[in-house]
């Protein structure tokens, strides 16, 4: 699951989760349970996954689902890339 180790560290570096990052696992939940997961750091994962896998997330897409877990957001980068 290299995306799951992609995310992993993205989250770690745009949330600044330090050594907390390494922690999470697929199934870690996201939305409601990291605290640096505000609405303001959704846009920066948003912008981040953008920028690392040249992708274009329209608004449409954005949900409280994709925000989940780990895992959850993985999948939607992978669906993106067509994986």
């Amino acid at each position: 699951m290299h995306t799951i180790e992609d995310i992993k560290t993205l989250l770690g570096e745009t949330l600044g989760l330090g050594s907390r990052a390494a922690e999470l696992q697929a199934g870690s939940p996201l939305l409601g349970s990291v605290a640096e997961l505000d609405s303001a750091a959704v846009i920066h994962i948003l912008t981040a996954l953008e920028e690392r896998y040249g992708i274009s997330i329209d608004d449409e897409e954005i949900d409280a689902a994709l925000f989940e877990t780990v895992g959850s957001l993985a999948s939607f980068v992978d669906r993106k890339l067509g994986r």
